[in-house]
């Protein structure tokens, strides 16, 4: 994921609408310092001076404010993203999602965009999740080996 100094992520959090405060910055930068989407459970790993309740709180609040965008991938838990784009999460933020059956990892494919779909008149899409399942290059490799 993009890599944000701490006055990047102040000015993201300001432009976000979200008072940068210290808990906020923690998770922004847990988030940021993954390149595939985590789970609520992940997160509490990679933060443990905070409890699980104080992150999803400022998940919640990242969701309001269009921060980060959650997706299901077939692992029963929801997994977190960091919006890119400056206003609501766009369209453009959305890609191609792969959940490996077998080591249940998520991989993002950013370079490669949901297909656009027609809607009937006056609906809009606002997010779309488009998860791709199967088993990952790593899983068939040792999978094949056996």
């Amino acid at each position: 994921m993009e890599n944000m100094g701490e006055k990047e992520i102040l000015e993201k959090l300001e432009r976000k609408g979200v008072k940068p405060t210290a808990n906020r910055i923690l998770v922004l930068k847990a988030l940021l310092s993954n390149s595939t989407p985590v789970s609520l459970s992940d997160l509490e790993d990679f933060i443990v001076t905070m409890d699980k309740s104080s992150i999803f709180r400022v998940l919640t609040l990242f969701l309001e404010h269009n921060v980060v965008h959650a997706m299901e991938d077939g692992s029963g838990s929801l997994k977190y993203e960091v919006c890119m784009s400056e206003g609501r999460c766009s369209l453009s933020d959305m890609h191609i999602h792969f959940y490996c059956e077998v080591c249940h990892r998520t991989y993002c494919f950013k370079t490669i965009h949901v297909p656009v779909m027609e809607l009937p008149e006056n609906f809009t899409p606002h997010f779309v999740n488009y998860m791709i399942k199967g088993e990952c290059p790593e899983c068939k490799r040792r999978h094949s080996e056996i």
